[in-house]
This record gives structure tokens, C-alpha cells and sequence, in this order.
């Protein structure tokens, strides 16, 4: 649990400021970021109080379609779903 919480909050700026551009910039042909955004919230303030992450990153798994990437994305969409999907390898190894 703390190599992930550690992780998350290295990248929390980041991830934070990301989640959010990737609905201004992908929101309207990708509506699941809009999920994304929600459910990294809730990753945060779960991972802040050191619950169980696993329904969490299950969450994700399935918004995302197992981290995939669509082709229409930019870096930064890209760069997003690869730290949650690392976050949530971190998660599983613990």
C-alpha cells in the first residue's frame, strides 16, 4: 500500500492537472475520461486514508478497457493512462 500511495502522491500534481485537460481535450469523443477523472479522485482520497485500492484500480480497468489507448489521443492521454495503469501494477505487486 505505501509504494503505491507513494507513487500516486510523486505524481499528483501531474496526474491531477492531466485528468483534467484530458476532458477538455478528449472529453467529447472520449466521454469515459469523464469517469477517469471521477474515479482518480476517489484513488486519491482512498489511497490517503490506506484503504484497499483493488475495487478502485478494478474500476479503472474496466472505464479504461484495460488502459487501452485510442488512436485519436494526444501525449498527454497517453502519459495518463500509462501512470494510472502503472499505479495500478504497483497496487497488484504489493
Amino acid at each position: 500500500m505505501t509504494a503505491v500511495k507513494d507513487y500516486l502522491d510523486e505524481r499528483h500534481d501531474k496526474l491531477d492537472f492531466y485528468t483534467k485537460a484530458i476532458i477538455n481535450a478528449h472529453g467529447q469523443n472520449h466521454p469515459e475520461v469523464f469517469d477517469v477523472r471521477q474515479q482518480y479522485i476517489k484513488l486519491c482520497l482512498d489511497a490517503r486514508d490506506s484503504k484497499n485500492l483493488d475495487e478502485n484500480f478494478e474500476k479503472l480497468r474496466q472505464t479504461t478497457h484495460g488502459y487501452a489507448i485510442p488512436n485519436d489521443v494526444c501525449p498527454v492521454f497517453e502519459a495518463t493512462y500509462h501512470m494510472l495503469e502503472k499505479a495500478d501494477s504497483i497496487n497488484a505487486s504489493a
